[in-house]
């Protein structure tokens, strides 16, 4: 025994791994000893139980100790305990079970003057060694004990009387407690399958047994859960019992999922008598939050797994609304039952299909869901949003239950607006992952509710607001990028805006492509419906430009290749000749659908474009099908735009004669000499007022157009977006403004009374809401007003006689003091309206102007090779440099553009003008020279690969400057620039401001010397070291003495970058060396520094003593190799003089 008792300390540990690894040592152990017991014909019993009769003293024992130790309260002593003990009765076959659940009951009597916790650690021991007997067969083990020599034990190893003493038990340890009911109830149905699995003679006669215990005549009075899930277990094992009889009164039939036994089996499963006065239950414990074992019986009878031996019993559809919705979510039901009935409902989800997915989202279960999760104040709140969370899991792993789902949230018993109204994104979330096939019913689907047949029991404005949510969710589906794009199904929501929003269907047509004229809108769709319509519709557009995405072949354009806009207008055009079907809404007089005539044969010559002008003609193409649609929709404010575009392009493309070209024409920078703007130019200025409209439509119309007709852009062009970026006085703005109003007000007044009349009712909300402004304005000063009266020693809002007023005049000096203070009243008045007009017109200019940078963005993303690009350098400088705090997105923007396009730029631009880049070099180093001039990074501001010499000396003399030109050098492919610039760079190392400059000054040259010019001759090259050396020995020198001087580390460096050089002259031109590097001097410095107190400890004295010995050794190499040759000359002279007379022979 001493050498298993060390293995059970180890049984008790919290960790799971020492448990195991503690009970597989113990139970090898155990069975080696055994192996090596011989039985004895007498054995003295320690214990009285008869274990010593077969086992070895060490099984003996430990057997009697892992059951003693069930009770014991140390940490997870129980687990580890009970694990062991059903693995060593699982490998032992010389014990019965008699005799371990003898064993078990003598370990765990309780007694009176236990405590409440040692009577709790009793009874779960006697729970734990009945469940570790069931889990190891001992119960049905029909193996015979062996026999001795003198003796043959004929006792059988399981009995039914150990059965049912076994079943006493477990009924006993329910009805002391009833927290421990349903772990004992579940026992017992572990010892009844373990019975039903065995082959004992005695079977029979045990699920007999069972049956008599369980339904006893003073256990009828109730019904539990446990007592349920034991019945449904039992009846498939004993078909020929008479269970109606045993079932009666509580059931009718033996079948418990009979529809006449589902409202009993409902208040069973509800443990009703915890809420109901009248209940009858006295075992009822307390409630718990986890789901009774029993569901999980009743879900495998009627929905039983693939595979299983039961066939589906009753109806789960009707299962499912008595027992659970009309019971556990009834409206008197408590939110415990509630909380019990979101776990069954998870539970089931798991288990049905699509075919039974509606059955299960029942009406009180939904409303129930969407209360408490609409408010995370609600009690069940976490419990129901972890329900939608299971949901979303669900359609991850089975992508085809989302359309069934969708149905569901939002079918009868849901919302139409579910995710509005649990302030959630389950519905978007399902959509996400769904296929584009799923995508389209739920679209189809949302046709239908359009069009349902309850419209006529409902007020009109439901029906409103329900077509109105629907047009926002096919809003929602275009806008979410996650959400799989298909062309059919985008085709089906444009079709549903055009048909409904520009006209009115008169007649069906079942047999038409689009889906809108398969059924007539009853009630007709409102004119605010049909305004709500267009306006999805261009915001729909909006997205499907600027999304590439949703795309395969560029933004804006569908899979077939053309642009969406196109294909909705080809829809509106066929849907015009369809006046059998649909009228329209919006009449365009004469002069807009002479426009819209001409813009379609514009459209028509565009799309005949040979391929070096196709793109452009695309762009041009996609601002005329824009302006046809905005008059399509009402939107166009001056047709003069439209018409001068339309003169644009037949300009632009009038001359195109010759469809095919070698090679494609150079833009050049030069503008043409003449007073007529260029097409492009025209295009671009109402690309450019596109920008200024608020819309989103109008706005990725511009960038896309813009985007395809970059490489026709000329040197004016770039001009004319560049002048949009100037800054201006926001008064000058406002002066602006007022003046457009005042035009705006003029044209107005020049028009007839009926447009007056039907114009008032339009903008009477309008007016209303400046009236009540100016009232709110009116009253503030009123008041002010009234104060400075009352100051003045007036009376204010009183009825005085004119005796009262005759005495009580102002002299001339009070009147001048008043008139003073309303003046001054009126004056802040009108200050401040005007303040806040020019804040609302500088906010307006600068979100104007970054949309024009995205431009320039899209510019130099697509033509980097273009010579205009020199052009943007100077006012993004000043954009990026210049900008207010209001304006920093501006400036973030044009400094984005300068680092990411055009200083990352990997094409050079070629025709390019020498004094525009002279300019663009020139100007912006001139403010660098200024001290403290709060101007960014000259590194960062550089213009592509045109850079001088110059910009790297100033960078060395102001104040601020950094790294960054000298990472430039050396990481983007500057070397040559900078070679040519490295005697400059020295000389402004004795110009800099402080000795830190000094030292980035030699960190610049070693970047320029690490890339040397291949093509620069080593006596070039020399010379330049011959002057690094004089001047660090200069600087190493002056610092010996001089606290503010070189410190250890920078005199390291510097020496670093001296030996670098040694070995770069030995590598060109060893010869050299000679007069170049003076060892003397580097022997006299390194002297200088061993008797310095800062330098005589650093590692900068091992670093010089190094340069030291490298001059040395290389000149003593050079005169060594000198002094040989001439040796080899003499001896080798004769030879090497035929062998160049034969040398010139042969080449002759």
């Amino acid at each position: 025994m001493s050498t298993t008792l060390p293995l059970f300390w180890k049984l008790s540990s919290a960790s799971k791994k020492d448990r195991v690894d503690a009970s597989v040592k113990l139970i090898s152990t155990l069975e080696q000893f055994q192996a090596l017991h011989v039985p004895q014909s007498s054995v003295d019993n320690e214990g009285g139980d008869g274990l010593d009769a077969f086992n070895s003293q060490d099984v003996s024992y430990s057997i009697r100790r892992l059951v003693r130790g069930l009770a014991s309260p140390r940490e997870s002593s129980r687990l580890g305990f009970s694990v062991a003990l059903t693995e060593l009765l699982s490998r032992i076959d010389t014990i019965t079970c008699a005799q371990i659940v003898a064993l078990i009951v003598d370990a765990t009597k309780r007694q009176g003057s236990m405590t409440g916790q040692e009577e709790r650690d009793v009874l779960f021991a006697r729970l734990f060694g009945i469940t570790a007997v069931l889990r190891s067969g001992l119960l049905v083990r029909q193996t015979p004990l062996p026999s001795t020599a003198s003796s043959s034990s004929s006792a059988p190893v399981s009995s039914l009387e150990t059965y049912t003493a076994v079943l006493t038990y477990l009924l006993d340890i329910g009805e002391t407690k009833s927290w421990l009911r349903e772990s004992a109830w579940w026992t017992i149905g572990l010892a009844v399958d373990v019975v039903d699995a065995s082959s004992v003679a005695w079977k029979g006669e045990a699920l007999d047994k069972t049956i008599e215990v369980v339904f006893s005549k003073e256990k009828d009075s109730f019904w539990t859960p446990d007592k349920v899930a034991i019945t449904l277990k039992l009846q498939p094992m004993t078909p020929n019992h008479g269970w109606d009889k045993t079932l009666a009164p509580v059931f009718k039939g033996q079948n418990l999922f009979a529809p006449n036994n589902l409202l009993a089996l409902g208040r069973i499963l509800k443990e009703s008598a915890m809420d109901e006065e009248d209940g009858s239950n006295p075992n009822t414990g307390s409630w718990k939050a986890q789901l009774h074992v029993a569901w999980d019986v009743l879900f495998d009878r009627l929905l039983p797994p693939s595979g299983s031996e039961h066939a589906p019993q009753g109806s789960f559809s009707e299962f499912f609304r008595i027992v659970v919705d009309e019971s556990l979510f009834s409206s008197s039901s408590s939110p415990e039952r509630k909380y019990w009935g979101f776990h069954v409902f998870k539970k089931a989800l798991a288990r049905v299909g699509a075919n039974e997915l509606p059955m299960l989202f029942t009406k009180n279960l939904m409303r129930s869901w969407i209360n408490h999760l609409s408010n995370k104040d609600r009690y069940l709140h976490k419990i129901s949003l972890d329900v939608a969370k299971h949901i979303q899991i669900l359609v991850q792993t089975t992508p085809s239950l989302g359309f069934p789902l969708i149905l569901q949230l939002t079918g009868v018993n849901g919302r139409g607006q579910f995710d509005k109204l649990t302030r959630t994104k389950t519905i978007e979330s399902i959509l996400t992952v769904m296929d584009s096939a799923g995508i389209k019913s739920y679209i189809l689907s949302l046709l239908e509710e359009v069009n349902s047949s309850k419209d006529t029991e409902e007020e009109p404005s439901t029906i409103n607001s329900r077509r109105t949510w629907i047009a926002d969710q096919f809003a929602a589906l275009i806008r979410n990028g996650s959400i799989p794009k298909d062309d059919e199904w985008i085709q089906i929501v444009l079709d549903f805006y055009i048909v409904n929003g520009f006209f009115a269907v008169r007649k069906r047509s079942e047999k038409s492509p689009i889906h809108s004229l398969r059924a007539i809108p009853s009630p007709p769709f409102t004119e605010v419906t049909q305004g709500h319509f267009r306006e999805r519709f261009l915001s729909c557009l909006a997205v499907l430009n600027d999304h590439p995405t949703i795309v395969k072949q560029g933004d804006g354009v569908a899979s077939d290749g053309e642009f969406w806009i196109s294909k909705t207008l080809a829809t509106i055009a066929s849907l015009d000749k369809d006046v059998k079907h649909v009228k329209l809404v919006i009449e365009a007089d004469d002069a807009v659908q002479a426009l819209l005539v001409k813009s379609e044969q514009a459209i028509g010559q565009l799309r005949k474009t040979n391929d070096d002008k196709r793109e452009v003609a695309r762009g041009f193409e996609l601002i005329l099908s824009s302006f046809m649609l905005q008059c399509r929709c009402s939107e166009v404010g001056n047709l003069e735009i439209f018409e001068a575009t339309l003169e644009a392009t037949s300009k632009m493309f009038s001359s195109e004669k010759t469809p095919k070209k070698t090679k494609k024409a150079k833009v050049q920078p030069t503008p043409i000499s003449t007073n007529e703007p260029l097409p492009i130019d025209i295009l671009v200025d109402v690309i450019i007022g596109f920008l200024e409209n608020a819309s989103a439509f109008t706005r990725s119309v511009a960038n896309e157009s813009f985007s395809r007709v970059t490489s026709a852009v000329q040197g004016g062009t770039v001009d004319l977006i560049l002048s949009q970026l100037e800054r201006r006085d926001p008064s000058d703005l406002l002066e602006e403004d007022e003046e457009m109003a005042i035009d705006v007000e003029d044209d107005e007044s020049d028009e007839g009374d009926e447009d007056e009349e039907e114009s008032s009712g339009e903008e009477a909300p309008e007016e209303s809401d400046s009236k009540e402004g100016d009232d709110e304005a009116a009253d503030q000063v009123r008041k002010k007003i009234e104060d400075a009266l009352k100051a003045s020693g007036m009376d204010v809002g009183e009825d005085n006689s004119e005796e009262d007023s005759d005495d009580e005049l102002m002299n001339d000096e009070q009147m001048m003091a008043l008139d003073e203070t309303l003046a001054a009243i009126f004056r802040n008045r009108t200050g401040g309206q005007k303040s806040q007009k020019g804040v609302d017109a500088q906010r307006e200019a600068t979100h104007f102007k970054n949309r024009v940078l995205d431009l320039v963005d899209i510019f130099v993303k697509r033509e980097s090779e273009s010579p205009h690009n020199v052009r943007l350098v100077l006012p993004l400088i000043e954009l990026a440099t210049k900008s207010s705090m209001d304006e920093r997105q501006l400036s973030d923007k044009a400094s984005g553009i300068l680092k990411n396009r055009l200083a990352k730029s990997k094409d050079i631009p070629t025709a390019v003008a020498q004094d525009e880049v002279e300019t663009v070099l020139r100007e912006p180093s001139q403010p660098l020279l200024v001290p403290h001039s709060g101007i960014p990074e000259r590194g960062s501001l550089q213009p592509s690969r045109c850079i001088k010499h110059r910009s790297m000396i100033t960078c060395r003399e102001r104040p601020r400057s950094s790294r960054s030109v000298s990472s430039k050098i050396g990481r983007d492919g500057f070397p040559a620039l900078g070679w040519k610039a490295r005697h400059k760079v020295l000389e402004a190392s004795s110009k800099t401001v402080n000795l830190y400059r000094k030292c980035q000054a030699f960190q610049l040259l070693q970047v320029i010397l690490s890339q040397p010019d291949k093509g620069e001759e080593p006596a070039a090259i020399a010379t330049f070291h011959e002057a690094l050396q004089t001047t660090i020995l200069d600087m190493i020198t002056q610092s010996i003495d001089d606290d503010r001087g070189l410190s250890p580390a920078q005199t390291k460096d510097l020496l670093k970058l001296v030996l670098f050089c040694i070995r770069q002259t030995r590598k060109n031109n060893e010869s050299s060396i000679m007069d170049v590097w003076d060892a003397d001097a580097w022997k006299v410095l390194h002297d200088k520094l061993s008797s310095s107190n800062r330098f005589k400890s650093s590692s900068a004295l091992n670093m010089c003593r190094q340069v030291e010995s490298t001059v040395a050794q290389s000149k003593q190499a050079i005169r060594e190799k000198r002094k040989a040759e001439p040796d080899e000359v003499a001896e080798n002279g004769p030879s090497q003089k035929s062998n160049r007379k034969k040398q010139k022979k042969s080449k002759s």
